[in-house]
């Protein structure tokens, strides 16, 4: 029987952490939450509106958390300002780590910080909350393999409708806006798929709403991004169009009980593909994770993949 690994839940104020704890609480083979720091006292300028149950949580401060021994994976899930300097202290411990995003809003220390674990063959998994999607996967070796022929452009956008107080003004603290928080989940989505060098960035950014068109040798890509539209999670859309054909992904991912599908057309004919009813958002990149930390599977990361995304989420920021 396989051992659950001991897990320091650090930070309660990042915007995915209820979600992340609701999906740890799930996966008790895989993880044994020992510790929760409470983050407050860092002054966290906005509180997600889903609220964060730590009802049967042993919580702890952030110098009881930093010492703890015998742990054998962190998730850092305090407020994205924070993120880098927390993943910082256990990259140098070597401690394998899932931290949520985004990666700060300069390169250089999130670079070091995965130079390090890369240095240390130590998983440092980025919370981008797609790489686990079912259909996106699909779509990625699809693409990989010619399918769509020579990727043209890509569109993908991702509103949600967020009416939490004080959230406008989280936003403000970054430069990128919506775009940092939520671009760079698009960013990750699209790279797989995209054709040479980035050639260029034009950015539009505004605190709750922005977009970005990104061209890269062999491929022009837009990006969206908007807070206060209705439809939430059901309304984001991606395009992928090639020469051979287009590939439309809408919703990206659903949690209401109906079918994720993926739309073809391909040589003038139309197909869907069903991946049936998705369960969690981030189960299956936590197990990922689990099978690595616990030796079940070799460190498979692309830390190249990682340190990509965030070059070029900063572009599309203006930093």
């Amino acid at each position: 029987m396989k051992r659950p690994l001991r897990t320091l839940f650090y930070g309660m104020h990042h915007e995915h952490a209820p979600g992340k704890m609701q999906t740890l609480r799930k996966l008790k083979d895989d993880f044994e939450v020992v510790a929760v720091a409470d983050d407050t006292p860092r002054g966290a300028p906005w509180f997600h509106d889903d609220g964060f149950d730590a009802s049967d949580c042993n919580v702890v401060s952030e110098a009881e958390a930093l010492s703890l021994e015998d742990i054998d994976v962190v998730f850092v899930e305090v407020a994205n300002r924070d993120l880098i300097e927390v993943a910082s202290v256990f990259a140098e411990r070597g401690v394998a780590m899932h931290c949520d995003k985004p990666c700060g809003e300069s390169m250089e220390p999130y670079r070091t910080v995965v130079e390090r674990c890369r240095g240390k063959n130590v998983p440092f998994q980025i919370g981008y909350m797609y790489r686990g999607n079912p259909a996106l996967q699909w779509l990625w070796k699809f693409v990989a393999g010619g399918g769509l022929g020579e990727v043209r452009f890509i569109e993908a956008d991702m509103n949600h409708n967020y009416q939490a107080e004080g959230y406008a003004e989280y936003l403000s603290t970054f430069k990128g806006g919506i775009l940092y928080n939520l671009g760079c989940h698009l960013v990750d989505t699209v790279l797989p798929m995209v054709r040479g060098r980035l050639v260029d960035v034009h950015s539009h950014i505004d605190v709750m709403r922005g977009a970005a068109f990104i061209r890269f040798e062999g491929t022009d890509v837009l990006i969206r991004a908007a807070a206060e539209m209705p439809g939430s999670i059901l309304c984001r859309r991606l395009r992928v169009d090639g020469t051979k054909g287009t590939a439309d992904l809408c919703p990206i991912e659903r949690f209401d009980g109906r079918n994720l599908v993926l739309k073809l057309s391909i040589g003038g004919e139309e197909r869907s593909i069903d991946f049936g009813v998705q369960a969690d958002r981030y189960a299956p990149q936590l197990v990922d994770l689990a099978a690595i930390v616990r030796g079940e599977k070799a460190n498979d990361q692309d830390y190249d993949r990682d340190l990509r995304t965030h070059e070029v989420t900063l572009r599309v920021c203006g930093l």
